[in-house]
């Protein structure tokens, strides 16, 4: 469950089981690796274990608190506040959808499975499915979303003479971003699998996991599946975006602007600097956090008797986990917090409560709303739209 593309499981077969019990088991998993079950280390054990749950703890519970908050501001801004419904700001939506329901739906079963149970699954094999596709869906919407707002900022800046997209177009988009995760993602919900394995010394003792788990003899039909999915979802838009921020820096830091500069010229140029830059950590930020969890799967289905004998893989698996998943809190603090204004408009949805309810009794909302929206933009609130 923690690992949406997993082929097999390390769990600890070495407690004092019968031999046909032992065998039993063997034939469940996909244990087939040459290893000797009594050189399989317990890797749910042990002060580093211990360290990493509550590692792993803290950080869905952050995801749960910011993902959660911050995205569902900046939705309610954005259903609020007409002017802010640009292309970039719908695509940026995604985005924030994708993440606001891993944060609501599935973190709190995730608490639930890592940290109070410890890799217990007690909520049935439908949750299972449901919470493993979500998860996948989200990482790949994500991914589609910050493809299409590099490509987008490249159409406006390298080609700004070009007409912009039209909405019908974008629309079209925005499904495509949803569509390919929705169809890519059917596997992780097909192969999720609740699967007994016994804990401690007693026979009794057992622990349910849930994970996505292909059968033995289809092993190589997931490696492929694998490799497609990394190289249409991770290896391609990484290659895309950088291609779309570099000749973007190109020409914004390195091409002469034609013809005498104003003020307003310069401030706009300024603006798109920085509005770039943000992007480009986006996307190291994104790398950064996303190479490890891949590398980490590669590793683990290609080479498993590398990570099977190691009695710390379990909290390497964790660190790796929490990396991959502040990436979601990265993408809300830059994008909703920083680069949108939504503080702004969240304050201005307050303020106008309180005077119509305070000041301007007699008034409504919507003509106090009216007279705040009638102010002129300035350039900043340009530049902070991202347009």
């Amino acid at each position: 469950m923690g690992d949406p593309n997993i082929s097999h499981i390390d769990v600890d077969f070495t407690g004092s089981l019968p031999a046909a019990k032992l065998d039993h088991y063997m034939d469940m998993y996909d244990m087939d690796y040459g290893i000797p079950p009594e050189d399989i280390p317990d890797t749910t054990q042990g002060q580093a274990f211990f360290v990493a749950t509550i590692l792993i703890g803290v950080v869905l519970v952050c995801i749960v608190l910011v993902c959660g908050l911050g995205n569902f501001i900046f939705i309610a801004t954005l259903t609020r506040y007409k002017k802010l419904r640009n292309l970039t700001n719908l695509l940026i939506a995604n985005l924030a959808i994708s993440d606001f329901i891993v944060a609501v739906v599935c973190c709190p079963f995730l608490v639930d499975y890592y940290v109070v149970k410890q890799l217990s699954w007690d909520h049935g094999l439908v949750l299972c499915a449901s919470v493993n596709y979500l998860r996948t869906v989200s990482l790949y919407v994500s991914t589609n979303a910050l493809l299409a707002i590099a490509v987008d900022r490249y159409m406006a800046i390298v080609h700004p003479l070009r007409p912009r997209m039209k909405y019908q177009t974008a629309y079209c988009l925005i499904t495509g971003v949803w569509i390919v995760p929705i169809l890519i993602s059917i596997p992780s919900a097909y192969f999720a699998s609740e699967t007994m394995y016994p804990h401690g010394d007693s026979l009794t003792t057992h622990k349910v996991f849930c994970a996505q788990i292909w059968p033995v003899d289809q092993q190589a039909y997931y490696r492929s599946y694998f490799m497609f999915v990394f190289a249409v979802e991770f290896v391609g838009p990484v290659i895309i975006m950088a291609m779309c921020y570099a000749r973007i820096s190109r020409e914004l830091w390195f091409k002469n602007v034609p013809g005498f500069q104003t003020e307003q010229i310069r401030k706009r140029l300024r603006c798109r600097r920085k509005t770039v830059m943000v992007l480009i950590m986006i996307l190291t930020a994104y790398i950064l956090c996303w190479a490890p969890y891949y590398g980490f799967t590669i590793l683990r289905d290609f080479h498993p008797t590398l990570i099977s004998r190691q009695r710390h893989s379990l909290v390497a698996f964790y660190i790796v986990e929490c990396i991959t998943m502040s990436n979601s809190m990265i993408n809300t603090f830059c994008f909703v917090s920083v680069k949108n204004n939504t503080m702004k408009y969240l304050k201005k949805i307050v303020l106008l409560r309180w005077r119509s309810k305070y000041v301007h009794a007699g008034k409504t909302v919507d003509e106090m709303d009216m007279r705040t929206s009638s102010m002129p933009v300035t350039e900043e609130v340009v530049c902070i739209h991202l347009r």
